[in-house]
């Protein structure tokens, strides 16, 4: 997924890589908030108003400023008085916990298993998003993670998940617009130190984050990232890819280095880049390419953007480069899983893409 919400593009706009005239909508959401500084909720209600031309939509903007009260309506709209909510009003008790399969992976207290949740949670998509929060939340209560990495976080989520997760903390790649974001469960995971490294030709507010951590004693660097989208962004994308390999493999050999995000990567792409270094392994590669968990961004399961073509591909990936095995605990990747597969009562899933499921065996 790229950006944003379902704003109704025509089956025949669906490109052969299933990106239709709404994610060529999402990035100029994307363009506008850049350009204007603002949350993307307002690019997209502004490109609305003004036939989705840029231009005109940033004049109307940068007019004098209009009564808030009419702004908030327009986000809303007269017939759905909840699109655009304060999430924090929101209860997480949903009917979700009971459609989800039984867990098989969920977090042992002995500190044998160390797990963690990557998902593109799509917050830019206004529709339903009370009941897709609350959904996400059903699934971080039933699984437990160590850490989750999350990606197209908008303020108001963030703010739900700080109030309702209380059991993480949570470390963001921004504040405004959309950003990724880091949970680390406080019972476990400390943090020591963050950054968040900048693309620098980004045109869609992309970057790095880390966080060096200690798991029950044991050093990990943890990294996330919203790869630039779309297919004509490949180049811009395989910089970014750099970046982080180069991150990862900067780190202390001392440490785990795990990277989880929504990377964008089609397969050819990272052919013709050349593989991963060989330190550095794809976890889903890595575990034998399990059939069940090959495809993360699938319109022809995942009905949310409306897309009636059939597209399949392997957006969200999980790097990891295993410590020096001198001393210490090691991390050794054990399984791995789709999440959030189910629809909502809204009649929606949780988001656009699947979450993934990692999990670790502790090796004293």
């Amino acid at each position: 997924m790229e950006l944003g919400s379902d704003l109704g593009a025509p089956p025949e706009a669906a490109g052969e890589e299933g990106e239709p005239e709404v994610k060529k909508r999402r990035l100029l959401c994307a363009e506008f908030a850049s350009i204007a500084s603002c949350d993307a909720s307002v690019a997209q209600c502004y490109l609305t108003e003004n036939d989705w031309e840029i231009e005109r939509a940033l004049n109307s903007y940068f007019e004098p400023p209009v009564d808030e009260s009419a702004l908030e309506s327009c986000l809303q709209g007269p017939s759905e008085p909840e699109t655009c909510v304060d999430l924090t009003q929101e209860e997480t008790t949903d009917s979700t916990n009971s459609k989800i399969s039984p867990p098989e992976n969920v977090q042992q207290e002995d500190g044998s298993m160390f797990s963690f949740i990557t998902w593109n949670i799509d917050g830019l998509d206004l529709n339903n998003l009370p009941e897709r929060a609350r959904g996400i939340c059903s699934y971080l209560a039933l699984y437990n993670p160590d850490v989750v990495f999350l990606q197209e976080v908008i303020p108001p989520y963030c703010s739900y998940l700080r109030k309702r997760a209380s059991s993480y903390d949570i470390i963001t790649g921004n504040e405004e617009g959309y950003f990724t974001a880091i949970m680390l469960k406080k019972s476990r995971v400390k943090l020591k130190n963050q950054e968040i490294i900048p693309f620098p030709s980004t045109k869609m507010m992309r970057n790095l984050l880390c966080l060096h951590v200690s798991v029950s004693g044991n050093e990990l660097y943890l990294m996330t990232s919203h790869l630039e989208s779309t297919k004509g962004h490949a180049k811009e994308r395989i910089n970014q890819l750099k970046v982080v390999l180069k991150e990862m493999q900067e780190a202390p050999e001392s440490t785990t280095v795990i990277f989880a995000g929504d990377t964008n990567l089609r397969d050819h792409e990272v052919t013709k880049f050349g593989g991963l270094p060989n330190n550095i392994l794809d976890v889903w590669e890595f575990l034998g390419k399990p059939e069940h968990c090959r495809y993360t961004w699938d319109t022809q399961m995942n009905s949310n953007l409306g897309i009636h073509s059939s597209c399949k591909l392997r957006f969200d990936r999980i790097f990891f480069r295993a410590a020096a095995a001198e001393g210490g605990s090691h991390f050794i990747p054990r399984s791995l899983d789709l999440l959030g597969l189910e629809k909502l009562d809204c009649g929606r899933f949780p988001s656009d893409h699947w979450g993934l499921l990692c999990s670790l065996d502790v090796i004293l």
